[in-house]
């Protein structure tokens, strides 16, 4: 009898630690965590979808590009995006241009300066349906950012789930 006690209260003790251990319903575990660690090959040559300029602190400059899936989708008005689709952030110092406005005669030129980050939107409705089918990369460079960095990501496209959760619209 002993011994049937202690084989129950083993079996109990290691059901019990792989339920504890396993990721709550909803939520990524490290190997479905919705962060993106490499970088897509061949993103500078996608297909640009617009640009955006944030002033303040931030004070950058981007070009947002778009695979082949995510540019169909964009000219297509098709919500939501299909997975397959890759947005890709490339961001850079925003900065006057000496050379340009010599010409001008004004301060009035600004283009990219030093790179700042490249963020990638990857769709993979199964592998990131935690945070909406989105996986979330930030790389600087050329290293993927920690989770801790990403934490904000998802709650931050959250305001746009009208627009499947990607902020930049397409400029024709």
């Amino acid at each position: 009898m002993k011994h049937f006690t202690f084989l129950a209260l083993t079996i109990a003790a290691i059901v019990s630690l792989a339920a504890f251990s396993a990721p709550a319903p909803g939520h990524a575990d490290a190997a479905s965590a919705p962060y993106v660690t490499e970088m897509p090959s061949g993103y500078r040559d996608w297909q640009w979808v617009s640009s955006a300029h944030e002033a303040g602190d931030i004070n950058s400059i981007g070009a947002v590009l778009g695979n082949d899936t995510a540019i169909k989708a964009y000219r297509e008005e098709k919500l939501p995006f299909p997975d397959g689709s890759i947005i890709a952030a490339l961001h850079y110092r925003y900065v006057p241009s000496a050379e340009n406005n010599k010409v001008f005669g004004q301060a009035q030129s600004f283009v990219p300066g030093a790179p700042t980050n490249i963020q990638f939107m990857v769709k993979a409705s199964t592998k990131y349906a935690a945070t909406g089918g989105w996986g979330f990369g930030h790389f600087q460079d050329g290293k993927a950012a920690d989770a801790a960095f990403m934490k904000p990501c998802f709650p931050c496209h959250q305001k746009a789930k009208a627009t499947d959760y990607v902020f930049t619209h397409y400029a024709p």
